[in-house]
């Protein structure tokens, strides 16, 4: 039996090739154009978008949102959760910081960003000092999977945030709110100081309003006279603002610090690993503080590297590859700049780099000796290729 054959004895067949001839004498050819599935993906999954600051709005003294609008007038769909990639030149380094948009998905003309100061950063003190309105930028795609999955996470959510980790929760917690979404959420939110609270006052307002969204404060290095929660999320204070873990899906996005510290508390709780999810955070402010790092390495000690043999860079032990690539004008592919995505996936013919633990290296790629330059650090002279 042929195809043809085959498809005339399957029910309604018949009737829709009818129903197609009918509509090609009113409407003309249906057949899609060639390029019609390859056009329509570019559409969702662009290569890059080019995209304008179109209004700068300061959160707290350390922090600022960036707002980008296309240039072209069209930005593809995100879930709430998920980053960009944004590109900056600053002087003749030309490079990039991933940033989870904040603003919420169903709000289509513009994609928020919201860039914190970090002391030893270069990227956020050219953000938080330099950008103008009108300034242009490229980003990438939205990409990441920090976001709420139906089947697994339910519908009671406990959030926990730290420093600008807060920003996948707006984006959700708004979209939550906007669209009447029957969810219940604990946000826990901790920060240094009450005056460095991100979205504060926006978040205080929302809870007020909304009895399924609940937030609390905690605070590591309170003031005199504070009276609010002070010192670090423990287990405790988990238990008294959240109540009954059992059923409750837990996601934190914050520094690595707070992921070591946090969970184990967790685990005191007896959350199952299932239900807990962890956003990556870029490099650490000090990698000598992550475990596993030799002592006998300093972080201003200077390594070579050969570059797909050819050019010879100097790297700084105390900074990833992929920045030393890109201080030495060499471009790397790259996205998350977490070590999650694998987009920086470098191949070491010789010499060795240290990874913290958490970065998500296939098993075969351990095998032949490829790592993720992005949270990298060279420990002796090396040769590599990209």
């Amino acid at each position: 039996m042929n195809i043809q054959e085959f498809l005339s004895n399957v029910d309604g067949f018949k009737e829709a090739v009818e129903e197609r001839e009918i509509l090609k004498r009113v409407f003309g050819d249906l057949t899609l154009p060639k390029d019609f599935v390859e056009d329509f993906v570019s559409l969702l999954h662009p290569k890059s978008i080019e995209v304008k600051a179109v209004d700068i709005i300061e959160e707290t003294p350390s922090t600022k949102t960036i707002r980008l609008s296309p240039k072209d007038g069209y930005l593809p769909p995100f879930r709430a959760g998920q980053y960009v990639s944004l590109k900056v030149k600053i002087g003749k380094v030309l490079t990039g910081r991933s940033f989870t948009i904040s603003s919420p998905p169903h709000t289509r003309g513009y994609y928020d960003v919201t860039v914190r100061r970090m002391d030893e950063g270069f990227v956020s003190h050219y953000l938080m000092d330099d950008v103008k309105i009108g300034d242009d930028f490229e980003i990438s795609e939205p990409s990441g999977s920090f976001y709420h999955e139906p089947l697994t996470d339910g519908k009671d959510l406990v959030f926990i945030g730290g420093g600008s980790g807060i920003t996948p929760f707006r984006s959700i917690i708004r979209e939550v709110i906007d669209r009447g979404l029957d969810f219940n959420i604990w946000l826990i939110y901790g920060c240094r100081v009450p005056d460095d609270v991100i979205f504060g006052d926006e978040f205080e307002d929302i809870s007020k309003k909304h009895k399924n969204i609940n937030y609390q404060i905690v605070v590591s290095e309170p003031p005199d006279g504070y009276k609010g929660v002070g010192g670090f999320i423990t287990a405790d204070i988990i238990n008294k603002f959240v109540g009954d873990v059992k059923g409750k899906t837990f996601y934190m996005c914050g520094p690595n610090l707070m992921y070591l510290f946090v969970q184990p508390e967790l685990e005191k709780l007896k959350v199952p690993g299932r239900k807990i999810k962890k956003e990556a955070y870029g490099p650490p402010a000090d990698i000598t503080k992550e475990p596993g790092w030799p002592s006998d390495i300093s972080t201003d000690k200077v390594f070579k590297i050969k570059v797909n043999g050819e050019k010879t860079i100097d790297a700084v032990a105390g900074e990833p590859i992929l920045n030393s690539l890109e201080r030495a004008g060499l471009v790397s592919p790259y996205l998350c700049r977490s070590g999650e995505c694998s987009y920086c996936r470098t191949k070491v013919h010789k010499g060795k780099a240290f990874m913290p633990d958490r970065v998500t290296v296939r098993e075969s790629d351990r095998w032949y000796d490829y790592i993720h330059s992005c949270m990298a650090y060279p420990l002796s002279d090396m040769e590599i290729s990209y």
